[in-house]
């Protein structure tokens, strides 16, 4: 692929993720996320009876972080929520081959787990599925990163000296393709701020010590920004 070639590709993802951000289920439309009692199923035909024509709501489910039980809920979403009339875009850096990097990619045993620690969890971690190793050799040190499984997708969850500074400070997100023959393509072009960035309604996993990369990545999308 050349390089135009790249920059458009990449030019039209940072559009599809501006316009999905907005959407209907966008990261900026949840307003609210509704843990249920112990035991209990959640009734969205009753959730959704006395919603505002601009709302819609759909159920979740997680483990107990103590004792792996599910525990089920709601998640309320609104196209006209403060944050989207407030939104004015995501600063990203621009375009940079150079952080288009090759890596190997190692399968795991089935069941492979690592523990994440998550942004509202307090201090306490949830394993994740990890199919397998991403070897790669960034800013001339080499790591070997944990992406977990996301309904079928490799996501990498990373940090780098730009978080907090230049970008988001509870590190970013990185989407891995399919892994083929062995080998895997990080473009750090396309990486991202995660949900949480902007909604406090999303829990999300933060950075294990391997994803924790000691070069700045000045690739990919930075910070929100919002009309005051």
């Amino acid at each position: 692929m050349t390089e135009s070639t790249a920059r458009a590709e990449w030019q039209a993802w940072h559009i599809a993720r501006m316009a999905s951000l907005v959407g209907t289920h966008g990261s900026l439309a949840l307003v609210e996320t509704r843990w249920l009692p112990a035991g209990e199923e959640p009734d969205l035909a009753a959730a959704r009876a006395d919603l505002a024509p601009t709302m819609s709501v759909t159920a979740l489910t997680r483990e107990n972080i103590d004792t792996g039980a599910p525990e089920h809920g709601l998640r309320f979403w609104d196209v006209a929520s403060d944050a989207i009339s407030r939104f004015e875009t995501v600063d990203v850096y621009g375009y940079d081959p150079e952080w288009v990097v090759e890596a190997a990619y190692e399968k795991a045993e089935d069941g492979h787990t690592v523990a994440f620690e998550h942004l509202r969890d307090n201090g306490g971690s949830r394993d994740k599925a990890v199919p397998g190793t991403i070897t790669a050799t960034i800013g001339g040190e080499a790591y070997a990163l944990s992406a977990f499984d996301d309904d079928g997708r490799l996501l990498l969850v990373f940090g780098d000296p730009t978080n907090g500074a230049e970008t988001y400070g509870a590190g970013r997100f990185l989407f891995v393709d399919e892994p083929a023959d062995g080998r895997v393509t990080l473009d750090f072009n396309r990486a991202f701020v995660p949900p949480c960035g902007f909604s406090d309604q999303y829990n999300c996993p933060m950075p294990p010590p391997q994803n924790r990369l000691a070069v700045a990545v000045r690739a990919g999308e930075q910070n929100p920004r919002f009309r005051a």
